[in-house]
């Protein structure tokens, strides 16, 4: 009859390096250091030190072209349909804090708008109720 084996790992409670030897052995890293900057300190490659002194901590990491994103969150839009909810017929969208106007829903009315950003297809859709986009 075969007697169970505990684990190994549940033996070595209380032990920093679990039956490992330096600290350094066994933490998925490679004979890299550690994790981050770590291991620049006084080594044969100090020089690395004196890069972060010189030029400061963005010298090391990624490197290249960032293309900025346009943040869409930024800028308040207005859909065509939205529109229904106002009594007048001249809006000034801009003044309301708008920056575009989109071209989902329908309208019934004839509106003349101010607004600086508008789709083609918004323009198309007061075009054809009878009104007309302002730019300005």
């Amino acid at each position: 009859m075969p007697v169970n084996k505990r684990k190994k790992n549940s033996r070595q409670r209380g032990l920093r390096t679990h039956g490992w030897g330096a600290n350094k052995k066994h933490r998925n890293s490679g004979n890299r250091g550690g994790y981050g900057m770590a291991g620049t300190g006084k080594r044969s490659d100090h020089r690395k030190t004196m890069i972060l002194h010189e030029y400061g901590h963005d010298y090391f990491g990624k490197t290249g072209f960032h293309r900025p994103q346009i943040l869409i969150k930024d800028v308040k839009i207005i859909n065509v349909g939205e529109l229904n909810k106002f009594k007048e017929e001249n809006i000034d969208l801009k003044k309301l804090g708008y920056g575009k106007l989109l071209g989902k829903g329908n309208i019934d009315r004839k509106f003349k708008i101010i607004i600086e950003k508008f789709s083609s297809q918004a323009k198309e859709k007061i075009e054809k109720a009878g009104g007309q986009i302002l730019t300005g």
